[in-house]
């Protein structure tokens, strides 16, 4: 049985708290490994050795990171499919969405290698009395990376290279039920030559959170997770003078216009709502659609849900794999049975699907809801599951007053032919990342991942030129040399005059 540990300055290290964790696949409901559960003194075992690493490592020349990053990169796009097999395993995505998930995550990988280029500063010649102004940016210190199931590779790519490029040292604490990629990284990482101690990985849950949250030597905290727990993340670590980006739940809407192709759209939906089996922070989990294409529209989508193909991830003829574990499950049909007494109609239910051959599996068919309206708690939650729900509206402004109303604010996305409504939908909708025509508006390696309202807790994003940001302290410098300094105090404010 595969047990997953700890990689502390430079090494594989044994728990010594006594406690683990199942690790399940999820598409035959058996246990595949373990994972140890730190406690206290092994997260301040992981800080110190990240904290005794960050002066050489911050002094290192940014060309020197970079051709680490480089070598890295190359040991990832090597080793994609050992990587893609282990998050199918014991995430249940299907394959082809693994691999995708590997390569989103190398796009950053490639960004974060620019970082001598991406560090660069301004510089002022001469801005008065012999003086030149230049600015820096230098890394915080310790920086801590808390990851989410759904995305185990992806989503600490959106961290850790931006981290260790901009100077700092990472430790990651990964979901604890699909940690292996974890390890991996932390192999590849060394492979790639990154001194002991840069990158980090301690396993565990709420404990261990709580303790990289209170330690004093941790100078940053990213994370990506629910609502609930993003904003108790941002709360406690400001509150302790930390920098945060937590990134928090979603319930992200497609707007479907009359004038829509309405081909297009559906395939859209099937893909957004039910990829990953509906685990995704961008996954579309609602279809509003807008005066007289309503019937259309669910007609072609019920052909659809109902033909969509549920299997284990590695089965190439599979569309949709399971859900993370059958307590998410459990969560899902119970949010399904809300949606059938608020009110709304079922018209493709998913419940109760038997895989052959994987009958102790986490499966759950896609389903279908139409009618939903505002309230519901069916609309006001995040399912995280195969679930779309249908709304039905006379009008644009209608669609989108629905949409500005909800407290999420992640993603969304328009289709539609007219080019004044897409312009009015871009600037007008309340939500961070904006899909016309497209989606699943992710952003590319160089912009940035964040989203508005109770979607996002903290001033800059993810990844991109916000990452650099978020992962630096900027310093304002002028200098005079003592041959152009002239004599005599001056008590007035400088000024170029």
């Amino acid at each position: 049985m595969n047990l997953v540990q700890h990689y502390i300055n430079g090494a594989i290290c044994a728990s010594t708290s006594g406690r683990q964790q199942a690790v399940f696949n999820p598409a035959t409901g058996e246990i595949c490994g373990n994972v140890v559960l730190a406690d206290e003194a092994e997260v301040h075992q992981v800080v110190a050795a990240a904290k005794n690493a960050w002066p050489a490592w911050s002094e290192t020349a940014a060309l020197k990171r970079a051709r680490v990053l480089f070598k890295f990169k190359n040991l990832l796009e090597e080793n994609q499919h050992i990587i893609a097999a282990h998050i199918t395993r014991e995430h249940g995505k299907i394959l082809s969405d693994a691999l995708g998930e590997v390569a989103r995550g190398i796009e950053i990988v490639e960004f974060a290698c620019g970082i001598p280029q991406l560090a660069k500063t301004q510089f002022s010649d001469n801005i008065g009395g012999g003086i030149d102004h230049w600015n820096l940016r230098q890394s915080l210190g310790v920086s801590v990376g808390i990851t989410p199931f759904n995305f185990p590779f992806m989503v600490p790519m959106w961290m850790a290279p931006l981290a260790i490029a901009t100077g700092n040292t990472f430790i990651l604490k990964p979901s604890e039920r699909d940690p292996s990629v974890s390890l991996i990284l932390a192999d590849l990482w060394q492979q790639a030559g990154l001194p002991d101690g840069v990158f980090n990985v301690v396993q565990g849950d709420k404990v261990a959170v709580d303790a990289l949250l209170q330690h004093p030597d941790v100078a940053a905290i990213s994370f990506v997770g629910s609502t609930p727990v993003a904003e108790s993340i941002y709360r406690q670590a400001t509150h302790l003078g930390k920098r945060v980006q937590a990134l928090g739940g979603a319930k992200n809407h497609l707007v479907v216009m009359p004038d829509a192709d309405l081909e297009q759209a559906v395939d859209a939906l099937m893909g957004a709502a039910f990829g990953s089996a509906g685990e995704r922070c961008m996954a579309i989990s609602v279809a509003i659609a807008v005066g007289d294409i309503g019937d259309r529209l669910l007609e072609r989508l019920r052909l659809r849900v109902q033909a969509l193909k549920v299997g284990d991830g590695f089965d190439s003829q599979v569309e949709m794999g399971p859900v993370i574990s059958a307590a998410h499950k459990e969560r899902i049909v119970r949010l399904i049975a809300s949606g059938i007494d608020e009110g709304a109609q079922l018209i493709v239910d998913g419940r109760g699907l038997q895989v052959a051959g994987r009958k102790a599996g986490f499966f759950i068919g896609g389903s279908l809801f139409d009618h939903v309206q505002e309230g519901m708690q069916i609309h006001r939650e995040e399912i995280f599951g195969p679930v779309l729900c249908v709304m039905r509206v006379p009008d644009f402004t209608t669609a989108l007053n629905i949409i500005n109303r909800h407290e999420y604010g992640n993603g969304v996305s328009l289709f539609t032919a007219d080019g004044n409504i897409a312009r009015e939908f871009t600037r007008r909708v309340q939500i961070g990342m904006v899909g016309i025509n497209v989606p699943i508006p992710v952003p590319m390696a160089w912009h940035s991942f964040g989203g508005w309202k109770r979607s996002m807790f903290g001033d800059v994003h993810a990844y991109g030129e916000e990452g650099i940001r978020f992962y630096t302290r900027y310093k304002s410098v002028m200098q005079r040399w003592p041959e152009s300094i002239a004599k005599g105090a001056e008590f007035a404010m400088p000024a170029v005059k």
